[in-house]
């Protein structure tokens, strides 16, 4: 076990014996950091665990930045948890004094059909979104850096921008220390089980947590821990490059494009190098958690450079600055897990893909629910009983 690098946890080789907390927050990448945080905020006796130190590599939060939008072409039920997830970010970097989220403005490209500029569409007029429709020629205008074809469109998004995964969870884990939670890194859990009295979690190292109520929020190591959901994990890579001027937030859009019969999306420069990429590539590969996705293959750049050659030209001729693995934990429907699964245990899941622009309402949502404190969403799309 090791020591905290947030603040005061035990150190290695000290048994730890606390009295029983009131919540035990299994996972602490995105969403349980969250989690932990907004219950120790609150008052609340917290232990953390997580067989990592995060922010780490293993997961679904590496590679810099990810999209945050409000015109959502997953589905408008997610637009009210988007309204709260903005103030959430907000009031976080008011809390830590680090800036989390940079505006960038955002375009959601393709064919009027496409699920992509069609659902986001839907969620901007079911909600009042501000939002603006773009054909080709204006795409090319506003934004000279893409290249659409005749009959491609695109959703612009004012609102959207990108989050820093890794600065993000590790201000966060430190104002979960600061509010009280007592995190432990370096040691997994093997099993929990209900009592009589609450719930008992044994860990790798030989040690018991009990207290009187679960969360749940392991990432890629869902389907050992929840097996009777329907969760694979596959390997994504992410790809960066040094195109030069031009591609500052200041002056190219966070963008995702279906077409070709793919999805790829992109996010401006960040830390000297833009991102581009395949939501899901060609050919998905499943992967062990345990295992771990395996590094960029040399062959993996060109596919990418490729389908972007006609539509970001200056883009694909840019230098290669290299490529960056994660794990994407996925659902049937691709819709989040979120919710009970019974009196004491509530899990989240599944987020992989579209999921870290939520991470702090996500985390009030997990609190309110080990509290008994009923949400002011419809969680309907995201229950747990759905697969059973």
């Amino acid at each position: 076990m090791q020591m905290s690098q947030y603040g005061n946890a035990p150190r290695a080789g000290r048994r730890y014996r606390v009295p029983m907390p009131e919540v035990i927050v299994l996972g602490l990448g995105s969403m349980g950091s969250a989690a932990a945080y907004t219950l120790a905020a609150r008052g609340l006796d917290v232990v953390g665990v997580d067989r990592f130190t995060p922010p780490h590599d293993r997961g679904a939060h590496a590679g810099g930045t990810r999209i945050i939008r409000m015109t959502y072409a997953e589905g408008a039920a997610y637009v009210p948890l988007l309204h709260r997830t903005y103030q959430l970010w907000w009031e976080l970097e008011q809390e830590s004094e680090v800036r989390l989220v940079t505006p960038t403005g955002g375009l959601n490209l393709g064919r009027p059909e496409s699920a992509t500029v069609s659902g986001a569409l839907t969620s901007a007029r079911a909600h009042g979104l501000a939002y603006e429709l773009l054909d080709a020629d204006a795409i090319r205008r506003r934004f000279p850096q893409f290249r659409p074809a005749e009959d491609e469109v695109a959703v612009l998004d004012t609102a959207a921008g990108f989050v820093t995964p890794e600065i993000a969870i590790s201000t966060i884990l430190g104002l979960a220390e600061r509010a009280g939670a007592k995190l432990r890194f370096g040691t997994a859990a093997v099993s929990y089980r209900e009592t009589s009295s609450g719930v008992s979690v044994s860990l790798a190292d030989g040690d018991e947590l009990h207290a009187e109520r679960l969360i749940i929020a392991p990432g890629a190591w869902a389907p050992g821990l929840l097996g009777d959901l329907p969760l694979r994990v596959e390997r994504r890579v992410q790809h960066f490059w040094r195109p030069g001027p031009g591609f500052t937030p200041a002056e190219f859009p966070a963008w995702i494009w279906a077409a070709d019969g793919l999805t790829a999306y992109g996010v401006p420069e960040h830390e000297g190098q833009v991102k581009a990429a395949f939501h899901a590539p060609p050919t998905p590969e499943q992967i062990d958690a345990d295992t771990g996705a395996a590094p960029p293959r040399p062959d993996e750049e060109q596919p990418v450079r490729d389908w972007l050659r006609p539509r970001l030209p200056t883009l694909a001729g840019a230098a290669y600055a290299g490529g960056k693995q994660c794990t994407y934990t996925l659902t049937p429907d691709e819709n989040f897990i979120l919710g009970a699964i019974s009196g004491r245990v509530v899990v989240a899941a599944g987020f992989s893909g579209h999921g870290f622009k939520f991470v702090p309402v996500v985390g009030e949502i997990l609190a309110g629910l080990a509290t008994d404190v009923v949400p002011p969403y419809d969680l309907a799309l995201f229950s747990p009983a759905r697969f059973r």
